[in-house]
């Protein structure tokens, strides 16, 4: 390995039962949960693993599991020894990647992602804004697009620049349905509605924006003892008064995880890491370049595998 990078997963990757294996076998990782909970003031740890999934799916519930579930599994990761040259997450993964660098504690982390998922659901009244995933349109007709509905029609906005070939919209409910009918001016090969409980990432969650500056500016944080690579800019951060501001303004502008994965390839890295629930950040990197290397550890077989992995690799035979 040349470089590698640990890369979390955002909302859409959680499962009911996620981290359950971790928990049983990893006292570290079963310790994480634990903390979640106490932090929390109840039982998110029993949500995780029990459901219901309606629950699970709620954002205000799905922000802190998803968190405390690749949080969980990190610190199994650790004790392969494998200190990573850059951290990042998917939206609400970026998190992760702040805890994973030591920015913030993970009980403030824990706290901070379910106050900003209640500010999430509240932004917008339920019905009035949506998203969509659009498939094979080209960026820059897609941004054009998204300027003429939100002149014409109501509000749109790229919100997740995923890979070549799939960006999510969002915004208003009349936005987002023009350009679910008018995709194809874009390029688009299909533009499928995506079932969401608000326009995330875009200027409609400005409310929400404002709210968690308020959380934020009462969290403690650090410089990044790892260098960070930020949604919002697409490059490293690591001080710790602009991981504050760049973290409001996520709320508000496009996760850019193409253009993300594409500056840490430049910067040497070969082997990424998912750590956390799912393989959609693996399959999203392999779309950005086939050459580098993208393992999502997301079970204890799966961990396993890896550690074998890295065994022969360190193997002077």
């Amino acid at each position: 390995m040349k470089r590698i990078a640990f890369v979390f997963p955002g909302q859409g990757a959680q499962a009911v039962g996620m981290g359950k294996d971790f928990y049983d076998n990893h006292e570290g990782a079963r310790s994480r949960f634990l903390q979640a909970d106490e932090a929390l003031g109840f039982s998110l740890t029993e949500l995780i693993f029990q459901g219901p999934d309606e629950q699970l799916k709620k954002t205000v519930n799905t922000q802190p599991a998803l968190l405390t579930t690749s949080i969980a599994i990190l610190e199994a990761v650790k004790e392969l020894g494998i200190e990573p040259d850059f951290v990042a997450g998917h939206s609400l993964g970026e998190y992760c990647a702040l805890v994973a660098a030591g920015v913030m504690s993970f009980e403030d982390a824990v706290r901070t992602v379910r106050a900003r998922g209640e500010f999430m659901e509240q932004a917008v009244p339920s019905g009035q804004g949506g998203m969509a995933a659009v498939l094979g349109a080209d960026r820059e007709q897609l941004a054009a697009l998204c300027r003429t509905v939100s002149s014409e029609v109501g509000a749109v906005e790229m919100a997740n620049v995923n890979c070549p070939g799939q960006i999510v919209v969002s915004g208003s409910r009349e936005g987002v349905q023009a350009v679910v009918e008018r995709g194809k001016e874009a390029g688009a090969k299909r533009v499928i509605p995506l079932e969401v409980s608000g326009p995330f990432h875009s200027s409609l969650m400005q409310p929400a924006a404002d709210r968690l500056a308020g959380t934020l500016a009462e969290v403690d944080m650090q410089d990044a003892r790892i260098p960070v690579v930020a949604n919002v800019t697409a490059d490293s951060v690591l001080e710790a008064e602009l991981v504050r501001r760049l973290l409001v303004e996520q709320v508000v502008s496009p996760v850019l995880w193409e253009d993300s994965v594409a500056w840490m390839i430049s910067q040497g890295v070969d082997t990424f890491v998912e750590i956390g629930s799912g393989t959609v950040l693996a399959g999203l990197i392999k779309k950005v370049d086939k050459q580098v290397q993208a393992v999502s550890i997301n079970s204890r077989e799966a961990l396993d595998k890896f550690a074998a992995e890295l065994e022969a690799s360190r193997s002077p035979f």
